[in-house]
């Protein structure tokens, strides 16, 4: 076992404190990772205050992982010492379902591995990003493009992956017309790859007051959701609504946004059901859906992507002692737009 530096939470919502946690020993198919940054996702609170049921503690979260290769097992064949490499959301599934065989592990039929919170398949606890090193599987592991920074990729292991997704998968680009609800940690990365990929992306906030970097970021116009107008003038003009905020809101109203086949699809996890008329629904043949990150090769797809467009997350990087402080501006909206840590801070 090799024992690390970590920041660790001991039960639901108390303070992170400097500790240190094992990781195993490297397999034949393993790869030891130098932990450079760790971003901070919403997931990490929820899961660090107990907010998505039970919590298997203590807890070393992060899930938005970039560094560099210091070591591989004996059979490894896909990354060498030195590699860039990344680690987002999963790091194992069952590998034998029809998901997994056809790359689409994040939909694993028997739940996939996550990078923490999790039991592995050697009976331990799994431990995240909040820490000087990592061992994951090979085929768990992303290459991360030298035309990215290391500290602007790491939120892209599960920010930019869960926008990638949908957008490929409804075919943004080139005469689509994309909305983007919320301009936060999850948005602002869409809007980017929306512009990337050549649609017309339209940001729909609550307020005009992020207006400006919506439209720096690739947006062609920025709406207020606030504003009743908003939902009828922009009536049945959207190809495809990305929704990245957990609050629950009218779907009608969203709804009505879209064309003909238009879709809505949900990336964001409000706490109470949603509701959904049927009239707006049936009455343009549009779609709900929802998506979840994506699979371990559409997520090197996605990082590709943005390395050749010049993709990278908006970021304030902080230490190591103050993700309590980080957690507290994340919930109240006081960042643009992603946390990401430094773990050189980490001793």
């Amino acid at each position: 076992m090799l024992t690390v530096n970590a920041r660790s939470t001991a039960s639901s919502g108390a303070p992170f404190t400097a500790t240190t946690i094992e990781r195993r020993d490297l397999g034949p198919h393993d790869v030891l990772i130098d932990v450079a940054f760790a971003g901070i996702c919403h997931s990490d609170i929820h899961t660090a205050r107990g907010e998505w049921g039970e919590t298997l503690f203590p807890l070393t979260p992060g899930h938005e992982i970039a560094g560099t290769v210091s070591a591989v097992g004996s059979e490894v064949t896909k990354f060498a010492v030195g590699d860039r490499a990344g680690v987002g959301c999963m790091v194992d599934s069952c590998r034998e379902c029809e998901h997994c065989l056809a790359g689409e592990e994040q939909y694993c039929l028997k739940g996939f591995t996550d990078t923490y919170g999790a039991i592995g398949k050697d009976g331990r606890p799994t431990e995240g990003g909040y820490s000087e090193k990592i061992v994951v599987d090979e085929e768990y592991t992303l290459h991360i493009p030298e035309g990215i920074a290391l500290d602007a990729a790491a939120p892209l292991l599960c920010a930019g992956i869960t926008l990638y997704s949908p957008l490929r998968h409804w075919n943004a680009g080139p005469g689509k017309r994309v909305g983007i609800v919320g301009l936060g940690g999850l948005g602002h990365v869409g809007v980017k790859i929306a512009a990337a990929m050549g649609a017309e992306v339209v940001v729909l906030s609550q307020s005009l007051k992020k207006q400006e970097d919506g439209l720096r970021l690739g947006a062609s116009a920025y709406f207020a959701t606030s504003d009743p107008d908003t939902f009828t003038s922009q009536a049945n003009t959207f190809d495809l609504i990305i929704s990245t905020i957990s609050a629950n809101v009218d779907m009608g109203d969203y709804l009505g946004l879209l064309k003909l086949d238009g879709a809505l699809v949900n990336v964001g996890l409000p706490e109470q059901p949603l509701q959904v008329p049927a009239f707006p629904l049936l009455g343009g043949r549009r779609s709900l859906a929802g998506s979840m990150i994506g699979g371990i090769r559409e997520t090197q797809e996605m990082l590709d992507f943005c390395a050749e467009h010049g993709v990278g997350s908006e970021i304030e990087v902080i230490s190591a002692d103050r993700i309590d402080e980080a957690y507290e501006r994340v919930v109240a909206s006081d960042v643009r737009y992603r946390f990401v840590i430094d773990i050189a801070t980490m001793a």
